[in-house]
């Protein structure tokens, strides 16, 4: 199980990265009224396809944690919870996929600040926080 906390440590770092770099593009596109793009869609669907990467990486922990500790660890069960609502905003993404340019940029915009700030409050709950 080591291999996979590794790969979802890494994964997150990732999705930080990737996250700011489309927060910054949705933004400017949002501020100058930019017209929406294929790329722009794939940005946002790399995203969302990494969060439900670190989801799944993230459950399986969860649930091999929970079978071998035989216990139900409360910062672990608030953690996924948190994550969890994280990933259903990613996917509420959706439901502007064909929203004019503008109401897209914004609503992306809107839904990635969202994200980082459940994920922020998800890490929190963790006794290590950031550090693993």
């Amino acid at each position: 199980m080591e291999i996979v906390l590794t790969i979802h440590s890494w994964v997150r770092w990732l999705l930080v990265l990737v996250g700011l770099i489309a927060f910054i593009k949705f933004l400017i596109g949002w501020l100058r009224k930019s017209s929406f793009q294929p790329m722009d869609r794939g940005l946002m669907s790399g995203f969302v396809g990494l969060m439900d990467l670190q989801l799944l990486l993230g459950l399986i922990l969860f649930i091999w944690g929970w079978i071998a500790a035989e216990t139900l660890v409360r910062f672990r069960a608030e953690h996924a919870f948190t994550m969890i609502l994280a990933v259903a905003l990613a996917h509420m993404s959706r439901r502007w996929r064909d929203a004019d340019d503008n109401t897209r940029f914004r609503s992306y915009a809107l839904i990635i600040l969202g994200i980082f700030i459940l994920v922020f409050a998800g890490i929190a709950v963790l006794p290590q926080g950031w550090g693993v």
